[in-house]
């Protein structure tokens, strides 16, 4: 079975209580759920996290890219000037979807761009949670991924 993580951002953990109007009435439990049911529905192995530690992120980072497992990351604020995150997210070996809950192309300017992109397999921003549902489905269905083998 594939092991995929998917990582959160800053801010994440809060979710369901910040911003309703803009992230929705999900929680992060809900969202951890989900993303566990979607993958073992594809037969991925999804371990999900948060973090508001910028070391812990890039600790995470580092070790997806020594097991060559694919990402799907919720970069959060991160995103739009954490060059870190990026150079971490650019030694990956596998498969790096970003996902935004929100459209950040239709929020305040410097939300509209995003460092992480540029190293990304694809980016998902304004689905809402339904973002991670696809990346998920994209890092099953890749010819690369082990559960197609």
């Amino acid at each position: 079975m594939t092991r995929v993580y998917v990582l959160n951002g800053p801010n994440l953990g809060r979710l369901g209580s910040r911003q309703v109007d803009v992230y929705g009435l999900t929680t992060y439990r809900d969202l951890v759920r989900l993303c566990q049911d979607t993958g073992a529905g594809l037969g991925l192995d999804v371990e999900v996290r948060q973090t508001d530690a910028e070391h812990e992120m890039l600790a995470w980072l580092h070790a997806a890219a020594d097991e060559a497992a694919p990402v799907v990351l919720n970069p959060g604020a991160w995103s739009h000037y954490n060059y870190a995150v990026r150079d971490a997210c650019a030694m990956l070996r596998a498969a790096l979807v970003e996902v935004h809950i929100s459209n950040i192309h239709a929020r305040e300017e410097f939300r509209h761009h995003s460092v992480v992109s540029a190293v990304a397999t694809g980016v998902i921003a304004g689905l809402g949670v339904d973002g991670y549902v696809l990346a998920l489905r994209h890092v099953a269905a890749r010819p690369d991924s082990p559960s197609q083998a």
